[in-house]
């Protein structure tokens, strides 16, 4: 079975079978977007342990038949050939699917569908997508004065908006570089400086963090404020009275496959995050492993993926990968996640594939699932953290369906998963995905044998993924010190069993991996330090059976901080000044106050020794 994909000329675009002529009720289109959108209508995740890992290897008989046809892995991971144009741009991909819907080639299907918890909701198909973005790319040109290959910051939540600005930019050219609503003012100056960005693109709220810091960032020219309220503000454009203003007539800009397209700032230990480089190719072509081989999706399908709009998980599942596909994109706009609501929108919504961080799968099973029609709800997958068997077992007994791992980073595409033609190993994130070739090596580079625990790497030379970053911006160090030799290294540590599915160990560079977000202990640490309570600290993961991990910080105190009756106090306090000092979900949820830490001889906090213990803990 070959399965060379050529884009806009393959059977990756043709649909298959008609998930959504399940539902009673087939999905109504709106054609006046302003009008509608006020209208109402376990500690056991992660077993550093390899020999339970290797034990662990007895596969639940789970092979499933794919909608797209990948029923064979090994035939398919031989015979994939991604075709890779001189010249790529996505928003052609979206403008094919509308042609596709004028001929009656895809059916009458949204392309988004959105709701809030207000009782509004929204439904476009891709002829709409394609309508708009061309009028909000035309925004970005003539009223922001953003040429091709100038970079934009967008910092906006789960508003219909985010899916129009995402095309628009790479319509026009435009470098994208997303943020999720939770960075404060100082975390939204280190990304404006760090990018050069010409154009922020906000809400209500970021605007005002923004203008703290704004002064000091002499690359911004252009605010551009998306309000939900309808409000305007000093020093900003208005987004909804240009988009008024705007021609729908926009001509996609010409753009190379290898130039940029987006920047994702990822969080490391040393140093605040890092910007990796993709291009028009790498995510615009590359998703097509995310979308068609893991989410498994045909353009009848919906898929609901909960990433916060700010991470590289929501280009993956909420964009590129459903789109790529020709599938809907389903949204929920709502603050905080909710399982009992989650639950009953997957009953009266035909959502067909579900892909959320475990976390969510825990808090859903402690549900009585069997109060919830599930039924048209066909496959279901996880990333973002590892998932403990226990979950799996508890949501297959529920629902009757297997939970599916993925694994992939900012630097990547999907580079690994549980593919509906490989029957589950429970503890195991499946097998290189089409396209990658993943090794566990030592530091060497040479390839270890099956069971012993090593580096996970790609296999760059002589083929390297077309979905691999291209570099860490302004940062030849890290870049270089990314690769070794005929590999990229990913910073993970794994091991491979005898029949090829790869395990995940632990994090290399001791990344917190917690309810699906990344957390870099540098950035937790810093945000610390600026306590006066604070002498010095180090900050690691902490085994939680709900979130998987959650941060805990070591604490040595200043003397005069030395109370011991108002320690409880001190905590809270800490924490609400992390908090409102950096993204909230990076504060410390456990905090131990120490005389000393750990340290090298050369002065350097052994994070590892505290790591260890913790988890010792719970072993």
């Amino acid at each position: 079975m070959s399965l060379c994909v050529t884009i806009l000329k393959s059977p990756l675009f043709n649909g298959v079978g008609q998930v959504f002529a399940k539902s009673a009720t087939r999905p109504r289109r709106f054609s006046n977007f302003y009008h509608l959108r006020h209208s109402k209508t376990s500690a056991s995740v992660l077993q550093t342990n390899t020999s339970r890992c290797i034990h662990t290897t007895t596969a639940y008989q789970t092979r499933e038949a794919s909608r797209t046809g990948f029923d064979d892995y090994e035939a398919g991971w031989k015979n994939f050939h991604l075709e890779v144009p001189e010249y790529f741009n996505f928003a052609n991909v979206v403008d094919d699917w509308a042609k596709k819907e004028k001929t009656k080639e895809r059916a009458d299907n949204p392309a988004l569908w959105w709701i809030d918890d207000h009782g509004n909701q929204l439904q476009w198909n891709f002829q709409q997508l394609a309508e708009y973005s061309k009028k909000v790319a035309n925004l970005l040109q003539t009223s922001c004065g953003l040429r091709h290959g100038d970079r934009a910051v967008v910092i906006l939540p789960r508003v219909p908006e985010w899916w129009l600005v995402n095309i628009a930019c790479v319509r026009a050219g435009v470098v994208l570089s997303p943020g999720t609503p939770q960075l404060m003012s100082k975390d939204i100056l280190h990304r404006l400086r760090m990018s050069g960005a010409k154009c922020i693109i906000a809400d209500d709220v970021i605007a005002e963090r923004v203008d703290q810091v704004s002064a000091q960032c002499p690359d911004l020219k252009v605010k551009l404020l998306v309000s939900e309220t309808g409000q305007t503000r000093d020093g900003w454009l208005d987004y909804r009275q240009l988009y008024r203003e705007a021609s729908q007539h926009h001509e996609v800009a010409r753009t190379r496959s290898d130039e940029p397209m987006q920047l994702f700032f990822t969080s490391g230990t040393t140093g605040a995050p890092k910007m990796a480089e993709h291009t028009h190719a790498s995510y615009g072509l590359g998703h097509v492993t995310t979308g068609r081989y893991w989410l498994d999706l045909t353009s009848s399908d919906m898929i609901w993926n909960m990433s916060d709009t700010g991470w590289a998980k929501s280009a993956y599942s909420n964009l590129f990968g459903p789109w790529v596909q020709g599938a809907c994109a389903f949204i929920h706009h709502t603050p905080k996640f909710d399982a009992v609501e989650t639950l009953k929108v997957l009953s009266r919504v035909p959502i067909s594939t579900m892909c959320t961080p475990p976390t969510a799968y825990r808090m859903m099973i402690q549900n009585d699932l069997s109060r919830y029609d599930l039924s048209k709800l066909e496959h279901v997958v996880s990333a973002g953290e590892p998932l403990n068997p226990e979950v799996m077992s508890e949501w297959k007994a529920g629902t009757g369906l297997t939970i599916r791992e993925g694994y992939g980073q900012s630097e990547t595409c999907l580079a690994c998963g549980m593919f509906r033609c490989l029957d589950v190993r429970p503890g195991s994130m499946g097998k290189p995905a089409p396209g990658y070739d993943l090794r566990v090596i030592d530091d060497k580079c040479r390839e270890l044998e099956p069971g012993k625990e090593g580096d996970l790497a790609i296999k760059v030379k002589p083929h390297r993924p077309v979905g691999l970053f291209t570099r860490y911006l302004d940062d030849p160090v890290r870049t270089v010190n990314a690769f070794r030799g005929d590999y990229y290294v990913m910073g993970d540590r794994a091991l491979r069993d005898e029949d090829g599915y790869l395990w995940f160990v632990g994090r290399a560079d001791d990344v917190i991996l917690s309810a699906g977000y990344r957390i870099g202990p540098f950035e937790v640490e810093s945000a610390l330090i600026e306590h006066s309570a604070v002498a010095e600290s180090a900050v690691v993961s902490s085994p939680d059976p709900i979130r998987g991990q959650v941060v805990k910080a070591f604490i040595i105190l200043s003397p005069s901080y030395q109370d011991i009756s108002q320690r409880e106090k001190l905590v809270k306090d800490i924490q609400e000044h992390v908090k409102k000092t950096t993204a909230p979900y990076k504060y410390p949820r456990q905090i131990e106050f120490v005389e000393e830490l750990p340290k090298t001889v050369s002065g350097k906090i052994r994070r590892v020794e505290l790591r260890t213990k913790e988890w010792d803990k719970t072993s």
